[in-house]
């Protein structure tokens, strides 16, 4: 009996032992698993500062513009002939007769016919105070394009006489073919002088300019025109050579640079 009675007390006391490690043990994990959380919440919270500092840095925004000056060496000109007809057919007959000579004594002057593209053709009709139909009139219009500037002149020339004072000339524009050098150097300018423009506003503000952080750029051609009179008349009489002049054309380049400023 003594002994059964003995025996209680010890197994009640080793029950209460594994049941106090147990609890201390999970306590201690919940404390590890705490102090993990909390870790990666002060992680989290110094790369949204960091990244707060960053998006904040001093940043400043200039345009800056380059020009060259190039010279044309294509032409580019509309010329086309108008003919009259008591008939939409008469008047179409002696327009495509016309028209044909036209494009035939462009090509004897250095036009190839692949630089030439139709680029109008109208029909319609002329009426009297009374409305009445009186006859018919055909316009046709080339574009015309050429890489030897020397010669466009005598090539308008030639399609007039053979168009008498049927010819229409609508005006003359000049490009330059190949422009990608030019572009670089007023690119190469433009950039040249928005770190002027910055380096002067930092100096103004006691700081400096760093590194560029974003770069724009607009290019932009000044092309010259020549504009001529639509119908001009009295063409047959004019000059052997019409007098052609391309001058210079300007490349311009203008540029949106974001610089980052020393903190």
């Amino acid at each position: 009996m003594s002994s059964e009675t003995s025996s209680s007390p010890n197994t009640s006391t080793t029950t209460e032992r594994s049941s106090f490690r147990g609890r201390s043990f999970g306590r201690g994990r919940l404390a590890t698993a705490l102090v993990v959380v909390l870790l990666i919440v002060v992680l989290l919270v110094g790369i949204l500062i960091g990244h707060s500092n960053k998006s904040s840095a001093a940043t400043i925004n200039v345009t800056g513009s380059g020009t060259v000056q190039g010279t044309p060496d294509t032409v580019n000109f509309q010329i086309g002939v108008s003919n009259t007809g008591a008939s939409a057919t008469k008047a179409l007959n002696s327009n495509n007769q016309q028209i044909a000579s036209l494009e035939a004594a462009l090509e004897q002057h250095g036009v190839k016919k692949s630089d030439m593209q139709t680029s109008g053709l109208d029909i319609y009709d002329n009426t009297n105070m009374a409305g009445a139909i009186t006859g018919f009139t055909v316009s046709d219009s080339l574009s015309v394009t050429m890489h030897n500037l020397k010669d466009a002149g005598a090539a308008i020339d030639a399609g007039a006489q053979v168009a008498g004072n049927n010819v229409q000339l609508g005006g003359i524009t000049f490009s330059i073919s190949n422009d990608s050098k030019l572009l670089a150097a007023a690119r190469a300018r433009a950039m040249r002088n928005a770190y002027t423009e910055a380096s002067d506003v930092a100096k103004g503000a006691n700081t400096t300019v760093g590194n560029v952080l974003h770069v724009t750029d607009q290019e932009n051609t000044s092309s010259p025109n020549i504009i001529y009179p639509e119908g001009v008349q009295s063409f047959a009489s004019a000059a052997r050579a019409v007098p052609i002049e391309a001058g210079t054309q300007s490349i311009n380049v203008q540029v949106s640079v974001t610089y980052a400023l020393a903190s």
